[in-house]
């Protein structure tokens, strides 16, 4: 096992969340860089990494367990999709930047819920259906199935 591995084996399942949205902020500053190096398979690569992160995530949503709260986050995911398109079809640094922005601004949410220490009871305590991650109000983030720990973004 290398070190990213046991990094993220040793990560709470919103730990991981937060780490899927480092990968996809990291991939965008990619796509940026691609932009200005004029490298369209490099850009095409990084926005492709951050589309699959995406649908992963998108999935992983449990509108039954997060209710309004999923479905905020299923459009916020659609949101940051379309504008990772936009701007790579219009090779626009501007919508890469727009979504970086967005991106950080819910995974400081998810940040702050990793640890919240109510939330990490009821990691340790196996609360919530189907070992979901239930999150506080404060946080006003949905339940989550946890993320696999072979996903490495």
């Amino acid at each position: 096992m290398n070190y990213q591995q046991q990094a993220i084996a040793g990560m709470n399942p919103v730990e991981l969340i937060v780490a899927l949205y480092d990968g996809m902020a990291r991939f965008l500053y990619q796509a940026i860089g691609a932009l200005e190096n004029r490298d369209a398979r490099g850009r095409r690569v990084a926005i492709g990494r951050v589309l699959e992160i995406l649908m992963h995530l998108q999935s992983r949503l449990r509108p039954d367990v997060g209710g309004n709260s999923a479905k905020a986050l299923s459009e916020f995911y659609t949101a940051i999709f379309a504008l990772c398109l936009e701007g790579s079809r219009l090779e626009s640094a501007d919508r890469f930047r727009e979504a970086i922005g967005c991106i950080r601004d819910v995974r400081d949410a998810w940040n702050v819920a990793a640890h919240d220490p109510e939330v990490l009871r009821q990691l340790a305590d196996g609360d919530g259906a189907a070992g979901q991650v239930a999150m506080t109000p404060a946080a006003r983030m949905p339940a989550a199935e946890p993320t696999s720990s072979s996903w490495t973004a």
